[in-house]
């Protein structure tokens, strides 16, 4: 099996293999290519690459140009990098911007990558730098886009470009494509880094355990919409995130709601909890605290013979679940758009409304989201 073959620990391999995450080798061959089929290019060729170009630029510089490729420190890919920099203006301030946090994200992709005048070589490997950057600084649409004006055969380096690529597609919430580029990631290239093959493990399971509509894919979508408000992306497409995050937290108080109605609502003659019909309690007789079932409770409770307390919970945590269960998708949809301005008490009082039903660990995340939102609209 292939991930035996590539040297990951038997433990691992099981769990990828039992998950389902694990396709073998005939089903992927036509889809990705043959096995071993990817490697790294070897330093002197792209080095001599790297050299035609900045020639046929006409920016050559051989002192600057050498002092760029003796450095044993980088990796051919941030050479290339540099050398593209150094002979093309555009290219400079592209992968500057993309590698500085304070630059704003870009929202399209940038035409020099559909260049039919450039060469090949400069634009795949540009676009693979150029999108690494924008990787690590969570920017994944563009970077997937600028990825998928190549391929993994036409880059220097496609561990990288296929890392990457998976790297993006798992943050958009991409599973199935996430998979197929780690498969051939793990399956096609020969000299994989081990960082990315740990990595690349890792999401498959963390995908492993993915389910469509529960509270954990809330979270991810939570997640989504934070990462796309911290890069000041607050329009169209991260309302529409938020207005599914608000119809997916809708659908789980209602199933909590209905789940409670049917614990608390007797079937069959056999309620699940409470006292029995005839009105007595736990005690011989029928005699709650003493008394009997037709006599008064205790000052301070229901009417008289009733036997019910009216007055209100020391312990409100302790009942049981009485809300509704339903969100105002309206009001929510509101408090989003103006959560960071929003007094302290109307904000407490929608985060009861909406984690009321929810486990302390769900609640939180919820919470936390909300807590992002707060700060993000603060500080603009």
């Amino acid at each position: 099996m292939k991930l035996i073959r590539i040297g990951l620990p038997a433990l691992v391999a099981a769990a990828l293999l039992a998950g389902g995450a694990g396709h073998t080798l005939a089903q992927k061959k036509t889809a990705i290519g043959s096995f071993g089929a990817l490697s790294s290019a070897e330093t002197d060729k792209a080095q001599s690459q790297a050299q035609a170009w900045l020639k046929a630029a006409g920016k050559y510089d051989e002192a600057k140009f050498n002092a760029i490729w003796k450095q044993s420190n980088r990796t051919v890919l941030d050479k290339l990098a540099e050398t593209f920099a150094l002979g093309d203006a555009t290219a400079a301030k592209l992968l500057a911007d993309a590698a500085n946090p304070q630059s704003p994200a870009p929202t399209s992709v940038h035409p020099i990558f559909s260049n039919k005048d450039a060469s090949a070589f400069f634009k795949s490997n540009l676009a693979l730098a150029y999108a690494r950057s924008l990787t690590n600084r969570r920017v994944f649409e563009q970077a997937l886009e600028v990825l998928n004006t190549t391929k993994a055969q036409s880059v220097v380096d496609p561990g990288s470009y296929l890392f990457h690529k998976a790297v993006c597609q798992h943050g958009l919430l991409q599973q199935e494509d996430a998979k197929d580029t780690i498969d051939r990631m793990l399956v096609d290239v020969i000299d994989i880094p081990e960082r990315y093959k740990t990595v690349g493990v890792l999401i498959l399971l963390d995908m492993e355990t993915w389910k469509s509509k529960d509270l954990g894919a809330v979270a991810r979508l939570m997640d989504n919409s934070a990462r796309m408000l911290d890069l000041a992306r607050a329009g169209n497409k991260t309302q529409d995130v938020q207005k599914e995050i608000i119809h997916r937290l809708d659908e789980l108080i209602k199933e909590l709601d209905n789940k409670s109605k049917d614990d608390q609502d007797p079937k069959d003659g056999d309620p699940k909890d409470g006292p029995p019909k005839d009105g007595g309690g736990a005690c011989p007789g029928g005699k709650p605290g003493g008394g009997s079932g037709n006599q008064p409770g205790p000052p301070g409770n229901g009417p008289p013979g009733s036997g019910t307390p009216t007055s209100p919970l020391q312990n409100p945590a302790a009942g049981g679940v009485t809300g509704k269960g339903a969100v105002d998708q309206i009001k929510l949809k509101n408090a989003i758009d103006k959560w960071g301005i929003l007094p302290p008490n109307e904000r407490q009082a929608i985060l009861q409304e909406l984690t009321k039903d929810l486990s302390p660990a769900d609640a939180a995340i919820i919470e936390a989201y909300f807590s992002g939102i707060s700060k993000v609209k603060s500080n603009k």
